[in-house]
Formats: structure tokens, C-alpha cells, sequence
């Protein structure tokens, strides 16, 4: 697909997952400042819009990100932007001057090269974020890490806004890593899962134990657990826990 592309060109399916999606990644905007992951209009949500044709869902070439520099009280469906995964906006009846997220790139890129990836989640949240500007990753001291992560947040390379080279060090870093979240360096937190909403839950599980270790750590050295016992909590977390 190419950033020429119309919203109104696309079959009624398409279109309708298109809108969709776009009311899911608004709603999900508003938990970002909810659990105090965000000031101002940093940070962004983004999902890849999937189809249903009857035969099981498919994802498009498409996903559906926050508007540029606009605060999280002005946000809407409406205001949401529909880009391809090379990162161009198409013509999706917003005014040509709402441009998608400086970091829309960095999410295409992850959408291009990690299929299984459905939501890119990016905040600045003070833990998490702090912990990134000593290059540091979080270490599994805690059962819930074991859980939701499979072992440490690690650390992604530094890497400017404005191009995929953001994209590429996510890549880099997750795909040698069980964890859903990394710490871009001297940057902050990005996290991904099978749809949006999941990688707004990493984002929210990772400031809280980024918060919880740091403030461990203030009283004095934190304990690892044993690898062999991550993994037994990974998988009771993944297949065990919850309702299927």
C-alpha cells in the first residue's frame, strides 16, 4: 500500500475495521494518564488493524496511531490516523495538517519485521524512564516480573526520533527477549502485544515494577530469582492463569 491511499477506496470490511480500531486506540489513549504514564501529549498507542472476512482474523497493512503533538483531552476516533506500514498517513478523512506521532515510524518498523505484534505501546513513565537514562535493566526480583515479563526488562540501543532506527533497536532487543517491554536508552519505555490493549497493560506492569525495584533498592540489594524458577512462573502466567 502506498501513503496515496483513501479511506473511501478500501472494501466495507476494511473500512469498518478501520473505524474500529480507531475507537479502540482513542479509548486506550485515556488510560495512559490514568495510571500517570504521560504528561502533556508525550507518548502514543497504535494498532494494527485487522480484518474478519469470515474465515478468521487477517491483518492489514494498515494501523491506526495517535495524532502528533495533540493533548490527551482533544483526542477522539475521529482524531486517530490511519498510516500504512511504511509509516504514511493515508487520506483518511482527517485534515491533512493532523500528521500521525513523531515515533509512527519506529511503530511501523516493529509491525514490518514482528507479525505476531498487534499494539506498540511508548510513554515516558518517571520509573521505567529513569531506569533507561542509567541504561539499566530492570532485574527479575519480583514473582510478577517472572509473570508478565519471563525475566529482566532489558535495554535497547540509543537511538534518535525521525527515522525506523528506534523500530530497529525495539526489534533487536525483543526478539532475544521473552519481555513484552523495553527500555530504549536515554529514552523511555516501549512495549508491544498481540493488540493494543495488551501492550498498554505491559506499559502500565512495567512502570509499576520499575517503580517497586527502585524503591527496593533504596534499602539495600534486591535478590534475583532463579532462572529455572522464571521460567515455571512464565509459563503458569501464560497458560495457566486467568479465564480461558
Amino acid at each position: 500500500m502506498s501513503g496515496k491511499i483513501r479511506l473511501t477506496d478500501l472494501d466495507e470490511q476494511t473500512q469498518e475495521a478501520v473505524a474500529g480500531t480507531r475507537r479502540r486506540v482513542a479509548a486506550l489513549h485515556a488510560e495512559l494518564p490514568r495510571w500517570g504514564l504521560v504528561v502533556w501529549t508525550a507518548g502514543n498507542v497504535s494498532e494494527r488493524v485487522v480484518v474478519d472476512r469470515g474465515n478468521g482474523p487477517v491483518k492489514t497493512d494498515l494501523f491506526v496511531i495517535k495524532p502528533s503533538g495533540v493533548s490527551y483531552d482533544e483526542l477522539s476516533a475521529e482524531t486517530m490516523v490511519v498510516c500504512t506500514l511504511a509509516g504514511d498517513k493515508i487520506d483518511d478523512g482527517t485534515p491533512a495538517t493532523l500528521t500521525p506521532s513523531s515515533d509512527t515510524a519506529a511503530h511501523a518498523y516493529v509491525y514490518r519485521h514482528m507479525d505476531q505484534v498487534g499494539g506498540v505501546v511508548h510513554t515516558h513513565s518517571t520509573y521505567a524512564t529513569a531506569w533507561a537514562a542509567r541504561r539499566e535493566p530492570i532485574p527479575c526480583v519480583l514473582t510478577m516480573m517472572g509473570d508478565e515479563f519471563g525475566g529482566p526488562v532489558p535495554v535497547g540501543p540509543f537511538a534518535l526520533i525521525g527515522d525506523d532506527s528506534i523500530g530497529r533497536g525495539i526489534v533487536e532487543t525483543l526478539s532475544t527477549s521473552r519481555s513484552p517491554a523495553v527500555l530504549m536508552a536515554n529514552h523511555g519505555p516501549f512495549t508491544i502485544g498481540k493488540d493494543a490493549r495488551a501492550a498498554v497493560k505491559a506499559a502500565v506492569m512495567c512502570e509499576e515494577v520499575a517503580r517497586t525495584v527502585h524503591i527496593a533498592l533504596q534499602s539495600g540489594p534486591v535478590h534475583h530469582i532463579d532462572p529455572r524458577l522464571i521460567d515455571s512462573l512464565y509459563d503458569r502466567y501464560q497458560n495457566v492463569y486467568g479465564q480461558r
